[in-house]
């Protein structure tokens, strides 16, 4: 039952997001959103509304599709226990982007017990993350860096603590 729940959640996320005006104006299609939260694919065309001055992608934009997906997908994954934010943020622009760009987001198990580990005692955790955005042919166009903010909640420690 969990198991549908979070993959019509992962359904009516990705539509919602493709709906959000940020979105729409840069031209980014999130692609899919895996029903378990874990990977998540986003594309973005080349159109007159995201190129840039030499009629390239917008950089702009460029970041604008990495930004929220490793916080949602994270948030998703450890559950309310947990307060998961972005922190920071370094895009490397490596070559235009003259055409449709792509980003793909994974997490697995081992970077969930690894933040389960960091953050068990109630300390801050700032694990960062690389996303590469790549064109067509598979060329890379920008390397982002994503650092995030994950702290287990104060009361989710209490909650351990208490005898049943």
């Amino acid at each position: 039952m969990q198991n549908k729940k979070l993959a019509r959640k992962a359904r009516s996320l990705r539509w919602l997001m493709n709906l959000y005006p940020p979105y729409l104006g840069a031209g980014v299609k999130v692609r899919n959103i895996s029903p378990d939260f874990r990977e998540v694919q986003v594309s973005m065309g080349l159109t007159w509304y995201n190129r840039n001055y030499v009629r390239t992608q917008f950089g702009g934009s460029l970041y604008s599709m990495t930004d929220p997906f490793y916080m949602l997908m994270l948030m998703e994954n450890l559950g309310r226990d947990y307060v998961v934010w972005d922190k920071a943020s370094h895009i490397e622009f490596v070559s235009p982007g003259k055409g449709t760009v792509h980003a793909e987001f994974k997490i697995d198990q081992m970077m969930l017990d690894t933040i389960r580990e960091h953050t068990a005692s109630g300390e801050k955790y700032l694990p960062k993350y690389k996303v590469e955005v790549r064109d067509d042919h598979g060329t890379l166009v920008a390397l982002v860096d994503k650092t995030l903010y994950i702290r287990r909640k104060p009361q989710a420690q209490l909650a351990d603590k208490t005898p049943a």
